[in-house]
C-alpha cells in the first residue's frame, strides 16, 4: 500500500518560496503510469489541484498557479518537492501530497509576517 507524508515549514512569509516534500513509501514514484500530485485546501474552501509530476518525470501545473509552481523529484529518496513562489496569505492553506486515491495527511502551511 502506498503512504504518502508531507514535511516543510509550517510558517512562511510574504514574498518568500514554499517548499515542502512528499516522502513516498510502498511504491516507487517511476512506476509506470503514476502521477504525484499536490494539491491544497485553503481555509472554509475546498480543494485546490496544484499540479503534478508524472512518473516519467514531466509536470503539469493549474493554470491559475503555473507562473509560481515548480514541481520536482528526487528518485533515489522517492520522494518529489513543491515549490510556490511569491506567496501572499491566500496560500495560506492544508497541503497535500497525493496518488492514484492515496493521500497524505496533510500539512498546513500558514502565510505570515
Amino acid at each position: 500500500q502506498v503512504q504518502l507524508q508531507e514535511s516543510g515549514p509550517g510558517l512562511v512569509k510574504p514574498s518568500q518560496t514554499l517548499s515542502l516534500t512528499c516522502t513516498v513509501s510502498g511504491g516507487s514514484i517511476t512506476t509506470n503510469s503514476n502521477w504525484w500530485s499536490w494539491v491544497r485546501q485553503p481555509p472554509g474552501k475546498g480543494l485546490e489541484w496544484i499540479g503534478y509530476i508524472a512518473y516519467s518525470g514531466s509536470t503539469y501545473y493549474s493554470p491559475s498557479l503555473k507562473s509560481r509552481t515548480s514541481i520536482s523529484r528526487d528518485t533515489s529518496k522517492n520522494q518529489f518537492t513543491l515549490q510556490l513562489s511569491s506567496v501572499t496569505p491566500e496560500d495560506t492553506a492544508v497541503y497535500y501530497c497525493s496518488n492514484m486515491g492515496y493521500w497524505g495527511k496533510g500539512t498546513l502551511v500558514t502565510v505570515s509576517s
